[in-house]
Formats: structure tokens, C-alpha cells, sequence
């Protein structure tokens, strides 16, 4: 990896942990009711909803209200899509999205996945992009944030039936953390040139007349196949352009902030209206990983020992750089076809060189390959790349951090509780080792933290496995197919791993606007989600009603560079080992079929 590239990552991280540091105290003192004004503007909305803010529940009562609350947002982003061809704020005059597309999208931004089978520009209306997508990109992401807070207080509390009450944790997470941030990053990106407008789209006269073949469609917006099952073309022709704009830095803010990683135009960031500047690249960048940084801190604050936060964020950056290194020098190596060629792509401190192709050129491979790592060690799934156009072991590691859980800061809130959950594995393991009960944060771990901590780790690998079988093993799925042999099977493994990770990345060559995936790939986003939320609420329930015990002379120190070992073994040895078969099938075997020419 050459020295720029080095640069690049001590800088982004050096700025990330100053950043996180005061946010840090911030989320802590919302979600403690210490911010006096918000709790006073507060007191309003109680009054209307009726809600006691100081009455908190059991792990039943906030899952379920959790689970209902999500569940309407699925319905309100379902019944926009559907009703938007007469709803308001729609210059373009779209159309009702298909059923199967907008239960898939209605899915997926509920479940701070935002996987999109669907090009944003061309099929979705200003109020759709803000009413049903920005919206559900505040309160998915506040549903994170407070799942991670409530198996916190597990750990805080003792002898207790309560985790708190969910409706003020998502009141306070939305109006007082994301709300004011996304304000200040959209202030700032459009500053920078993201397009933020409620025109139409600018239709531009072309110097001259374009000619092309498009795959024709039926009245389902479906493409048609002739009879050997190959895509039907038309001939199309344009002496105009249709530059599409819109409300843009508003719903940007949010995507990178709350992990969600929807982007308003196709290409994501690597559109200019989206992301213009090496400047916006970088906060962007930054912004995927601010809250999941800061989230740590607030861990160690709230348990009372700062070391248990940083030995938490210690593993994560650990496996963050473990994985940058690999993925950009991967991408620098460049593909070895060309190389047969005679074509040099050996990247040296003058000339880039390496794999271009899918990259951004103005950000180039360094900026490209660091985003990719983020964007899916994080659930967020924004992306300034192709990710398909990755070479096979450059596109395996964005592949492995999903599979991972994405733990390695993850998304808002489920990076850090499912990295708790890794925590609580990895005590158990050295408990085993040694021979003692283990504990972790002054609580026993037993038969029931294990059946529950198994549950939410293995829940994820299921879903993929299962879903990737199903799709190749069924006329339907390899129809969406595009690239036949080891690649085709990386993008439909890619797949099921965005979507039951909640990630939404994809490798492109999938065509996956159809009712079969669009079906499949929403139960795994759906389950994916809410099958670790349930169980890390259930664990929170079950922390919070034993006993704190003291620590004595067998007790395993949970803040050092040991635990920190133990921590990063564990993730890599639990998490990984599922998918090795499947990645043997997919990218390994690619490689080798590539480099074997």
C-alpha cells in the first residue's frame, strides 16, 4: 500500500476519534434526560401522545413496541410508493412503484438496509424520496441506537425488570443526536455543490443525436426475453438529456449518518450531484463511522470504566485496518487479463495505475477501495464504486465484513451491540479455558445469555446461506443471473449477505428488480434485522435482573490488549467460519480462474 494511502487512513482516523469524543458525551447526556431544554420541549409531546416519559418497561414491552412502531413505517413507505402517481411533489409524474418493488423498498429502508433494486431518479417522486425514504432513514437508524442503549442499561442495572421506555429513547435519539447532526452535514454538503432543490429535472439540448439499444420492457416495467431467453432490444435514439435533481443533501445527511446508505440517484456517490468534491468523499466517509465511533464511548461512560469502550473500539479499528490493507492493495495489483495484454498497471508514487475499472476517476482507487471497506464494515451500503467491477479478492473483503455481522464499527447502534455480543462469546470461550462461570461488566453469563447470544450471531449466516441456495438452485433466481460461473455466484452470495447483514451494497451484475428476489431478499432484510433486535433486547432483560457481583482474582480483565486478542479471534473464528465453503465457491475460485491464465 503506498504512502498516500497510508496518509489517507491516519487522517480519517485521527479526525474520526476527535470527532467521536464529544458526541460521545452528547448521546450520553440525551439519552440520560440531562439535555434541560429538550426535556422541556419534550414535555409537549408527551402530553399529545400520552406518554409517560419517566414509566419504563420490561424487554417484552420495548421489543414489542419496537416491532409495531417499525411495522407502521413499513406500511407508510409502502402505501407512498404505491399512491405516489396522485400524491403531490412528483414534477416527473412517476408512477406507482410495482407491488413487489415497493414492499421490497418499504422493507428495506425500515430495516436500515436500503438496498435498492430500482433507480431512485427515475422512479421516485420528491415526496416519496422525502416523506417515505429521508423519514425512515431518521427512525431506523434511532431504532439502533436504541437497542444498543437498552442491552447497555442491562449491564448498568441490577436486580431490576426494566431496560427503559422505548418511545422517549427514539423521541430523544431522532430530535436531539441525528436530527441536529444531519442539519449541520446537509448545511455543509450542499455548501459543497450537492444539489438540493424542489425544480423539475432540467432537460439539456446534446450537441448531438445519441443512438443505442435498450432492453424493451412490458407494461409491468419487466424486461421481455425471446424464445432462446435472451433480452429483447429496441433501437432508442435522444438529441436531448434529462439531468435529474432534486432534495438531495437533505436525504444524504441522513444516509451516511444513520448508516443507511440509500442514495437518491443510482449511481450513489459516485454521482456529482451527490458527491462533487474530495471534500464531500471524506465527510462522508466520516460520517458513516461518526455516531458507531462515538457509541463506544458512550459504552464505556454508562458501564462507569472509559477502558471497556476503548478495548471495544480498539478490535474494531484492529479489523478495520486489517481489512483496508488487503483491499487496496488487491485493487492496485489491477487485472491480470490486461496484464496478459501487455497493458502495465502496476501502481508506483507517480502513477496510479491498478484497477480502474467501476472507480470514480476523481477519487481513484486509494479513496475508492477505503469508501468500499467503510460503507460495508458500517450497514450503511452507500458506495462512490462499483463494487462488482472489484477484483475477485478486492471485492471479497467488503464480501467478509458483512459476513462478519458488521461488527467492525458496524451500523448505528448494531455495530456496537453486536460486538457486545461477540464480547459476551469471547469471556464465555475463556471461561471454558479456565474453568470458572464467566462474567462480563460484573455479570454471570449462563445457559440463557449463551441460547440467546447464539441465536443473534447464527440468525444472519442462516438467512444467507439459505437465501443464496434457494436463489441458484431455482430456475427464478439464476434467471437474474447475469454473469454465469464463480462471479455470477459472488453477486447472488453478495446479495443475500447486504440484505440479511442490512447492509444494501450489491454487486450490479444481479438483476434483482424481479418478484422472486425482491420477495426473498426482503424476508432476509426483515428477519436479518429483527431477529438479533429481539434476542439483544432479550439479553438486555435478562443482564438487567441478575446480581452484580464483584470482581475477584479469576476474573477475566475485559480492558486489555488479551481481551482485545480474544475479542478479534472470536469475531473472525465465529463469524467467518460459516461462509468459508461459500466463498471457496465464489471469489477464491474466481481468482484463481483469473490469475491462472
Amino acid at each position: 500500500m503506498m504512502s498516500a494511502a497510508w496518509i489517507q487512513l491516519t487522517v480519517f482516523l485521527g479526525v474520526l476519534l476527535v470527532l467521536a469524543w464529544p458526541l460521545a458525551r452528547m448521546i450520553e447526556a440525551v439519552l440520560a434526560g440531562r439535555f434541560v431544554l429538550g426535556c422541556r420541549l419534550e414535555g409537549v409531546l408527551w402530553r399529545i401522545a400520552n406518554v409517560r416519559p419517566n414509566e419504563e418497561t420490561s424487554w417484552q414491552r420495548y421489543a414489542l413496541g419496537l416491532l409495531v412502531f417499525n411495522g407502521l413505517g413499513l406500511i407508510a413507505v409502502y402505501a407512498l410508493q404505491r399512491f405516489q402517481a396522485v400524491l403531490p411533489l412528483n414534477p416527473q409524474a412517476f408512477g406507482a412503484v410495482t407491488p413487489d418493488s415497493a414492499f421490497n423498498t418499504a422493507v428495506s429502508f425500515v430495516t436500515n438496509t436500503n438496498w435498492q433494486g430500482y433507480g431512485g431518479e427515475t422512479s421516485m417522486g420528491y415526496l416519496t424520496q422525502m416523506l417515505a425514504l429521508t423519514v425512515q432513514n431518521f427512525l431506523s437508524a434511532a431504532t439502533g441506537i436504541v437497542v444498543v442503549i437498552a442491552l447497555i442499561r442491562g449491564f448498568v442495572r441490577h436486580s431490576v425488570q426494566c431496560i427503559g421506555n422505548v418511545w422517549v429513547d427514539l423521541t430523544r435519539t431522532t430530535l436531539w443526536v441525528l436530527l441536529p447532526l444531519s442539519l449541520l452535514f446537509a448545511i455543509i454538503f450542499s455548501a459543497q455543490g450537492v444539489v438540493q432543490t424542489l425544480s423539475p429535472y432540467v432537460e439539456a439540448q446534446t450537441l448531438e443525436t445519441v443512438h443505442w439499444q435498450a432492453p424493451k420492457l412490458d407494461p409491468q416495467g419487466q424486461p421481455v426475453f425471446d424464445t432462446s431467453g435472451q433480452p429483447v432490444l429496441q433501437e432508442m435514439s435522444s438529441a436531448t438529456q434529462t439531468i435529474a435533481i432534486g432534495p438531495v443533501a437533505s436525504q444524504l445527511a441522513i444516509k451516511m449518518l444513520g448508516t443507511n446508505g440509500g442514495g437518491f440517484f443510482n449511481a450513489n456517490s459516485a454521482h456529482p450531484f451527490e458527491n462533487p468534491t474530495a471534500l464531500t468523499n471524506f465527510l462522508q466517509m466520516l460520517a458513516i463511522f461518526l455516531i458507531p465511533a462515538a457509541l463506544c464511548f458512550v459504552f464505556g461512560r454508562m458501564v462507569g470504566d472509559l477502558r471497556q469502550g476503548w478495548a471495544v473500539l480498539a478490535a474494531m479499528v484492529v479489523l478495520f485496518i486489517a481489512c483496508v490493507v488487503p483491499a487496496i492493495w488487491f485493487e492496485q495489483q489491477g487485472n491480470s487479463a490486461l496484464t496478459a495484454l501487455g497493458v502495465d498497471q502496476t501502481a508506483t508514487a507517480t502513477q496510479p495505475g491498478g484497477n480502474m475499472e467501476g472507480k470514480e476517476a476523481r477519487f481513484g482507487i486509494n479513496a475508492t477501495s477505503l469508501f468500499a471497506v467503510i460503507t460495508t464494515a458500517a450497514s450503511c451500503g452507500a458506495v462512490n464504486g462499483m463494487h462488482d467491477s472489484f477484483t475477485p479478492l478486492g471485492g471479497m473483503v467488503p464480501l467478509v465484513l458483512m459476513q462478519l455481522g458488521e461488527v467492525v464499527f458496524g451500523g448505528v447502534g448494531t455495530g456496537l451491540y453486536g460486538m457486545l455480543l461477540f464480547a459476551i462469546m469471547a469471556v464465555f470461550i475463556a471461561g471454558l479455558m479456565i474453568g470458572r462461570t464467566p462474567e462480563y461488566l460484573g455479570k454471570k453469563i449462563e445457559v440463557r445469555e449463551m441460547k440467546l447470544v447464539s441465536l443473534a450471531i447464527l440468525v444472519t449466516p442462516l438467512l444467507v446461506l439459505l437465501g443464496t441456495g434457494v436463489a441458484v438452485m431455482t430456475d427464478a433466481g439464476r434467471a437474474g443471473i447475469m454473469n454465469p460461473g464463480a462471479h455470477g455466484f459472488s453477486e447472488v452470495l453478495y446479495a443475500f449477505s447486504s440484505a440479511a447483514n442490512n447492509n444494501g451494497s450489491a454487486f450490479a451484475g444481479l438483476s434483482a428488480n424481479t418478484p422472486f428476489y425482491n420477495l426473498l431478499l426482503a424476508l432476509a432484510m426483515w428477519f436479518g434485522r429483527f431477529g438479533v433486535i429481539v434476542p439483544v433486547l432479550a439479553m438486555a432483560g435478562s443482564l438487567a435482573a441478575k446480581k452484580r457481583i464483584a470482581a475477584s482474582e479469576g476474573t477475566l480483565p475485559t480492558h486489555g490488549p488479551l481481551f482485545v486478542t480474544l475479542l478479534i479471534g472470536t469475531v473472525l473464528l465465529v463469524g467467518l467460519l460459516n461462509y468459508v465453503p461459500a466463498l471457496a465457491l465464489g471469489p477464491v475460485a474466481e481468482h484463481l480462474m483469473l490469475w491462472s491464465r
